[in-house]
């Protein structure tokens, strides 16, 4: 992506109707001056058009009138013509307009979403180094974050190495609004600030408008997701469970250091039959796998007792990333713990 924006069709058409017309402007003011110091004082009796002579009755129902109503055809035949032809039209043009739309805010979330040391130049916007976690290209990275201890916040906080979620495929687990929830306000006890004004942040809603646009553009496609994720983690339960559920179910997970599996951390604790009673189905409606699917809505209750609480990131959707086989795997490993 280029980090200077283009000016679009219309404003180029714009900017050359504007100079035209002045030019017109400028043109006939000219004329009419150096025709006024031409002509001699007085002679606006004898020139003008109200006192010449003009056509008869016969000039003017003759070839005058002929034209004129020629004249009035071909317009008539460009309106019937032209606005049926714009009708048509204009779907398309709305639709490539809000397409261009879009494309320039992405390309403004690009140079965003760029680490600060890229090579890509920030043009009249800035970087906020999104990228620097979250890889170049969104594909997932790591980095530092000094953690500090829960239960004696006196102690020093150490430093870890914090594994950075892959973004390529985020809106496939997350709507767009709550992506942008958790942009504004962060993530308390992770590395991810709150970037928003109102969460406390430097950035803009414009800023973060563009770049969840650019998130959207570098989404990749859930059949490929899917396909891969089922090549790499086949229904093992296991292996699912640590890669999808992990992150916020198992306690230092993200920085290397796991403790009991599914025994809660940003998310709670799945241990002891928790999942069972929640979820007294564990398919069909209202289930347990439903649930993984689908993930949960902001204040929209779920299973036996849950609520859709935090609208900032609460539990993901996996319905487009895994396959229906992979999700039962998944309810049968939490299922057991």
């Amino acid at each position: 992506m280029t980090a200077v924006l283009a000016a679009s069709t219309a404003q180029r058409l714009g900017t050359a109707t504007v100079v035209l017309l002045v030019l017109g402007l400028v043109v006939y003011a000219l004329f009419h001056l150096f025709r006024a110091e031409a002509a001699p004082p007085g002679s606006e009796v004898e020139l003008a058009p109200n006192r010449k002579p003009y056509l008869d009755d016969e000039g003017l129902e003759g070839p005058k009138l002929n034209r004129a109503q020629l004249s009035a055809l071909l317009i008539l035949v460009v309106v019937a013509v032209g606005l049926p032809a714009y009708w048509l039209r204009e779907p398309g043009r709305q639709e490539g307009a809000a397409r261009g739309f879009a494309e320039r805010a992405a390309e403004r979330g690009f140079i965003l979403f760029q680490p600060n040391d890229s090579p890509v130049p920030a043009g009249n916007v800035g970087k906020f180094g999104c990228g620097g976690c979250h890889g170049a290209t969104g594909q997932g990275g790591q980095t530092n974050y000094s953690l500090p201890d829960p239960i004696d916040p006196s102690k020093p906080p150490r430093q870890v190495k914090w594994i950075a979620p892959p973004l390529n495929d985020v809106l496939m687990r997350y709507s767009p609004e709550e992506v942008t929830s958790v942009i504004v306000y962060g993530r308390v006890n992770t590395p991810m600030p709150p970037w928003g004004v109102e969460g406390g942040g430097p950035m803009n809603d414009q800023q973060i408008s563009d770049l969840v646009a650019y998130l959207q553009s570098i989404q990749r496609d859930p059949k490929e997701v899917q396909k891969e994720n089922l090549e790499k983690y086949g229904t093992d339960g296991v292996k699912l469970f640590d890669q999808f559920c992990s992150r916020c179910h198992t306690q230092g997970w993200s920085y290397g250091e796991s403790g009991e599996v599914g025994g809660g951390a940003f998310g709670p604790s799945l241990l002891d039959g928790a999942t069972v009673r929640q979820f007294p189905l564990a398919e069909g409606q209202d289930s347990h796998a439903e649930f993984i699917s689908k993930g949960a809505e902001y204040a929209k209750s779920y299973g036996v007792r849950g609520v859709g609480g935090d609208e900032a990131g609460g539990m993901p959707g996996f319905g487009d990333m895994l396959t229906p086989e992979q999700i039962k795997a998944i309810v049968d490993y939490e299922r057991a713990l």
